[in-house]
């Protein structure tokens, strides 16, 4: 496999990535409820817009490699409980910064590539940022999580 190659079909596995991150947080938005859909509510469509925005970003440099990107996207985690919904926004995050550190590795040599991953990366690095702060004293949250069986 060439180097274009194996770029390509990394940047097919973060492509895939982004396209659960606008389905899954677009779900987290629609889902909240109660006094915590006031904070939480914007914060996920805004990281689904987010999500949108680095697939368009990524498909388009795969197709500028010469490849073709990819249309499916990873199982979401779908919750009603708010804790879980930060968790698995965290482990998303998490999971995205790995995959363009990853991405930057296989770039290496080519720097206008490297700029492009690190400006994604930094993006990336911030949604983790935000969610460990957000949990980190999450335990407001956690005795007023949405109750499953109300769905």
């Amino acid at each position: 496999m060439s180097n274009n190659e194996e770029i390509i079909a990394h940047l097919n596995e973060c492509l895939k990535h982004e396209w659960t991150g606008v389905a899954q947080y677009s779900q987290a938005s629609f889902i909240v409820e109660g006094v915590w859909r006031e904070v939480y509510a914007d914060t996920f469509l805004e990281n689904a817009e987010e999500s949108f925005n680095h697939a368009k970003l990524v498909g388009n440099k795969i197709v500028a490699l010469g490849g073709v990107p990819a249309a499916t996207r990873n199982e979401i985690k779908q919750t009603r409980d708010l804790q879980e919904i930060l968790q698995n926004s965290l482990e998303f995050e998490s999971k995205a910064v790995e995959m363009y550190n990853k991405a930057l590795e296989l770039a290496e040599g080519n720097r206008a590539l490297v700029v492009f991953l690190e400006n994604i990366l930094e993006e990336e690095q911030e949604g983790v940022d935000e969610f460990t702060k957000l949990l980190r004293n999450s335990q407001a949250t956690s005795s007023s999580s949405i109750d499953s069986k109300t769905a």
